[in-house]
């Protein structure tokens, strides 16, 4: 079997797809079981500034973009699937941010059944229980932003 490496600028894993995910819109599912610490996506990201956010937070996009860099003084829009993983305050996923080369890494914290809903925490963190810009319950955005995660500076 021949070994390959992964282009750290585009991945998403061949098992993951988008479906309905009853009442909240669009989800990320899996076709089969993972295992935890799977990376199932690394995602370019389109990095904007102070001045863009201004405008994006007039338009739809505000509800899928996420704060950037060390100073959360920019804003970027993942590509591939990430704007689109449902929040879960028990996520079974987490995101990191790279910020020296603009990727956001999406990966299981725990094993996940076929079928199943791949989520993410907006606060960044697995573990918070931090209110969010919208309602739990009706999906209804508020004004505000997705927190960073972990970040990492890493090569």
């Amino acid at each position: 079997m021949q070994n390959f490496a992964v282009n750290t600028l585009g991945f998403i894993y061949e098992s993951i797809y988008v479906a309905d995910s009853g009442g909240k819109g669009r989800g990320i599912f899996t076709n089969r079981d993972l295992k935890k610490n799977t990376i199932i996506e690394i995602a370019p990201v389109i990095v904007m500034s102070k001045k863009d956010r201004a405008f994006l937070d007039q338009t739809l996009l505000h509800d899928y973009i996420f704060e950037w860099g060390d100073k959360n003084n920019q804003c970027c829009m993942a590509l591939g699937y990430v704007p689109l993983y449902n929040h879960s305050y028990r996520s079974n996923c987490e995101y990191e941010m790279n910020f020296k080369k603009q990727i956001i890494s999406i990966k299981t914290v725990r094993a996940i059944k076929e079928g199943e809903e791949l989520t993410i925490n907006y606060n960044g963190d697995p573990e918070s229980q931090d209110g969010l810009w919208f309602s739990q319950r009706t999906q209804k955005p508020r004004r505000a932003r997705k927190k960073s995660a972990t970040t990492s500076n890493k090569s």
